[in-house]
């Protein structure tokens, strides 16, 4: 399912962080989300059908980042400029998330790596996986914002294989549903303590 060559993909390791959600914590985020064992059977569908577009689909999302300055910001270095191999290096995360979002169980290690994900944006750990010199943090709004794009972007691409358009409505519906989720969890280190 997984590359482990993917540099800087740790997950299910012990170089993960811990997620503060508790089960009990997360079965009511996902009943808030109205998340249902059907939204599991279509992700996994979803995830049939978008592995091997990976590659276009990181085209479509890398293309509005680099097209929008105020996006692309947040993998330049002090000159300015992208460093292209942190770009090079987090596309290939990236890509790895899609699957891990489609077809891994929602178990502790997924809910550990959502925390992961989160404190990489955040200050906390933000450009130390890559060894790179870049923006300390991408802010919050971007990270809620960046919401739908990643949603809206994603039908067309559930849609290239043939599927009724009730499935790939089911199947749009699941992924939604999962990036609210994520976006959410990845939201943990930006509040005040005990706030989230």
């Amino acid at each position: 399912m997984s590359d482990v060559s993917i540099p800087g993909y740790t997950y299910g390791t012990a170089a993960v962080a811990q997620s503060p959600i508790s089960e009990e914590e997360f079965a009511l985020l996902k009943q808030t989300v109205l998340w249902s064992d059907e939204d599991e059977q279509y992700l996994r569908m979803a995830g049939e059908v978008l592995k091997d577009q990976v590659e276009t689909i990181l085209d479509l999302w890398y293309g509005f980042v680099g097209s929008h300055q105020h996006l692309l910001y947040y993998f330049t270095g002090p000159d300015g400029q992208p460093i292209e191999h942190y770009l090079a290096r987090v596309r290939q995360r990236f890509g790895q998330w899609i699957l891990d979002t489609c077809q891994r169980p929602y178990d502790q290690d997924w809910l550990n790596y959502q925390m992961e994900i989160a404190l990489r944006h955040y200050r906390t750990k933000k450009n130390q996986t890559d060894g790179v010199s870049s923006v300390p943090m991408i802010p919050l709004r971007y990270m809620i914002a960046f919401i739908y794009p990643i949603t809206a972007t994603i039908k067309d691409f559930l849609a290239r294989k043939g599927h009724s358009a009730a499935d790939v409505e089911r199947m749009h519906q699941a992924w939604f549903k999962s990036i609210v989720l994520q976006a959410t969890l990845w939201s943990y280190p930006y509040a005040k303590e005990g706030d989230f």
